[in-house]
């Protein structure tokens, strides 16, 4: 692996330049989407301009509210590679057509949280009390799978409720004012909110349990991955340096903590659930014929097919390319 950022304790040192031809790709600049209040080592090179100095060109990032809206970005021709895009709006997008790849996990992670409404009195214990209520969930995405999941280990009739499509923003302030009855939640500062009105159905233990868990991808459009392998290959190693090289710094945690617009509390709470797995754990863990990707993919597949997203056809392993991280 070529190693474009040098060895720092406390944060990435600039990043060593590619050789001219590789510089010289067909793209001027590239297009990334992340998410604030999503905490990541790879910030720290975002915000130090590593990806560019390595990569040769511009790299410009835009920060989105959902992983669906990253998709409608990609495919408006708007961005070329999703940063930590949820595996669920990444598997809906494929299920409809969506000419993406799959290239990369960019972070592994608890399955987000569902807040029920302190004042209704109801835990996994008389969950069955959720049926009828009112649910914020932004649809499609990795919020919306653990909310399924969820309801399907506590044997919660869905089709009795009432959801609502509301980002994690939005459905934290209806819980508050009472507009709706559980909401669920990712992102730092959205679950905080959520928290000073309600619990989480589910404790740590039980999701632990139930076998629900969760992790964000890196997707590319194929368009972008068949013109720029290149960059795309550089990307995805300044990414992993940028894991490799954090130590949890206090100079590391206000940097991502100013640059995902969260304190630097809320961003050592989230960080300390985050795993970010090294190319070689990808390789040996995720990828492969017997790999993670593949396996939770089809199986996430499968829960919106028989829920909202009603054209599947094949299969969404054929979208996982690991070729860019060998």
């Amino acid at each position: 692996m070529k190693k474009f950022l040098k060895h720092a304790c406390t944060g990435l040192a600039s990043a060593t330049m590619l050789a001219s031809a590789t510089a010289a790709q067909a793209a001027d600049g590239v297009n990334v989407a992340f998410f604030l209040e999503w905490a990541t080592p790879n910030q720290i090179a975002k915000v130090d301009k590593a990806y560019d100095e390595a990569m040769g060109v511009d790299v410009n990032w835009t920060n989105f509210g959902s992983g669906v809206a990253m998709t409608e970005a990609m495919l408006s021709g708007d961005i070329d590679i999703a940063y930590s895009q949820g595996l669920a709006p990444f598997v809906t997008a494929i299920q409809q057509g969506a000419p993406l790849k799959m290239v990369a996990v960019a972070v592994v992670y608890p399955p987000n949280d569902c807040f029920v409404r302190n004042d209704l009195g109801i835990t996994s214990e008389n969950a069955s009390e959720l049926e009828g209520k009112t649910i914020a969930v932004p649809y499609n995405t990795m919020a919306d799978f653990s909310f399924r999941k969820q309801m399907e280990a506590l044997d919660v009739d869905i089709a009795t409720m009432t959801l609502v499509d509301q980002l994690p923003a939005d459905g934290a302030a209806s819980l508050n004012d009472g507009s709706v009855d559980m909401a669920c939640i990712y992102g730092g500062d959205s679950a905080k909110i959520a928290s000073q009105a309600g619990t989480p159905i589910m404790s740590a233990e039980e999701l632990k349990e139930a076998g629900i868990g969760s992790f964000d991808v890196i997707s590319v459009t194929e368009k972008f991955a068949s013109e720029n392998p290149d960059l795309l290959r550089t990307f995805l190693e300044v990414t992993d340096e940028a894991n490799a090289a954090w130590v949890g710094s206090d100079e590391q945690f206000a940097k991502v903590a100013a640059d995902a617009g969260m304190n630097v509390e809320t961003t050592k709470g989230q960080m300390a659930t985050f795993t970010f797995p090294s190319i070689e754990e990808q390789m040996t863990t995720y990828f492969g014929n017997d790999g993670v990707a593949a396996s939770a993919a089809e199986s996430l597949g499968a829960v919106f097919v028989k829920t909202n997203i009603r054209n599947y056809k094949g299969s969404v392993g054929k979208a996982i390319d690991s070729s860019f991280l060998e």
